[in-house]
């Protein structure tokens, strides 16, 4: 069979009849003779062919309700071995590492290839990620350790994208395909929240009416296991019902690009007629930022989401006038944090925002410009996708940056 292989590998008509005479030993004889015959475009086709295996419809859900289960598991270990999370703030530290842990073990189930080399490196970034993070001090009252807690779960995030992109860093689309699953992974875990919450309510209703009280062992069991399982059951609904997300994810961006670009408009005006401002009010500076992270996810959500719809101008010009406001509030939320700096002085605090605001000021002023192109120029939206893409790890060295050199900078203070 390795010779007939070898003799025909320029035949597809006789591969093919060589396959079907004996698949089993087609297959074995195709792998020992591969590094061989590697260099043929056709070797690549038939290697693809024969490592396909379509996951069936009860191994998805076997595997989904493992996984899930596991990650249940990993979120009640402070209650399993009685961890004391006044001195060791277990969940801070480790709730990222846990959710992303159980997102990169499923979609690994959903892989139809097995790369073990991916895979082992995947495993010791976590583990390096985990251990870092929880061999850091347990301090309150340490701003850059703080910092870290909160930069750490997009640090997860970055690694859970490269596991999504096949450790692809060179592929853009594959960069947009995750910006898009993202967006749709935001949707259906709200949609699954709502409906937990309804749930919730009525078996609450409907078990005091017999006089028992389930609260605890409901909260303790099925709301924890519930709200961690949340994004594994969401990415499961995105991989194998790809055209019900299809249909809710634009008309969501479509209704709420107009919502949010029209009570930005309002809160500014509002802002100038009120005594508060995020130059003297450090809280309302904080609100002010949360808000242009809001603002921006949902810029870049619409514009992934446009990408795969017919063009429609309309909604090309809302998201113009909204990366427009965007610049508006993220130019003051920089000349806040730079007078804070110049009056209060350096800290930990000040130089993460200082960062991620010029971050974001930065890829604002290009999604502006390429809206500009798109709505003026007649440029594809496609290219202003693709250059979203590109900026992507930008944020990931920045994330980098604040959790493994700020804190040493600072003296973990």
């Amino acid at each position: 069979m390795i010779n007939n292989i070898k003799n025909n590998i320029e035949s597809p008509e006789q591969l093919e009849k060589l396959y079907r005479s004996n698949k089993k030993s087609f297959k074995k004889a195709f792998f020992d003779v591969y590094d061989e015959i590697s260099d043929y475009k056709i070797s690549y086709f038939w290697k693809i062919r024969l490592e396909f295996k379509k996951l069936t419809e009860n191994e998805n859900i076997s595997y989904l309700i493992i996984i899930c289960i596991i990650t249940g598991f990993l979120i009640k270990i402070p209650q399993i071995f009685d961890i004391d999370l006044k001195d060791f703030f277990f969940y801070r530290k480790n709730i990222a590492s846990i959710i992303f842990l159980g997102l990169s073990s499923y979609f690994y189930s959903t892989k139809n290839f097995f790369n073990a080399k991916q895979f082992l490196i995947s495993i010791f970034l976590f583990l390096i990620s985990v251990i870092y993070i929880n061999y850091l001090p347990s301090d309150n009252s340490s701003n850059s350790i703080d910092l870290v807690y909160i930069h750490f779960p997009l640090l997860m995030w970055s690694l859970y994208g490269l596991i999504f992109i096949g450790f692809d860093k060179k592929n853009q689309m594959k960069r947009i395909d995750y910006i898009k699953y993202n967006g749709d992974l935001v949707i259906l875990i709200s949609i699954i929240l709502t409906a937990g919450s309804v749930l919730t309510g009525i078996t609450f209703a409907l078990f005091s009416t017999i006089k028992i009280n389930i609260s605890k062992f409901y909260f303790d069991y099925i709301v924890i296991f519930g709200l961690v399982s949340s994004p594994i059951v969401a990415s499961y609904i995105i991989l194998n019902y790809k055209s019900v997300i299809n249909k809710i994810a634009p008309i969501i961006a479509k209704i709420f690009s107009p919502l949010v670009l029209i009570t930005l408009v309002i809160y500014l005006i509002n802002m100038l007629l009120t005594d508060r401002n995020p130059y003297e009010d450090r809280d309302f500076l904080i609100i002010f930022n949360i808000m242009l992270l809001g603002v921006m996810g949902i810029i870049i959500f619409s514009i992934s989401e446009r990408s795969t719809n017919n063009k429609q101008k309309f909604s090309e010009i809302i998201l113009f006038m909204l990366s427009i406001v965007s610049i508006i509030i993220n130019l003051i939320a920089l000349s806040a944090i730079l007078y804070r700096m110049e009056k209060f002085g350096f800290t930990p605090n000040r130089i993460a925002v200082l960062g991620s605001n010029l971050l974001i000021f930065g890829n604002l002023i290009l999604i502006m410009i390429d809206l500009y192109k798109v709505n003026f120029k007649d440029q594809k939206i496609k290219n202003l996708e693709i250059n979203l893409a590109k900026y992507l790890p930008i944020y990931t060295i920045w994330t980098i940056f604040v959790i493994f050199i700020l804190p040493f900078l600072f003296n973990f203070k």
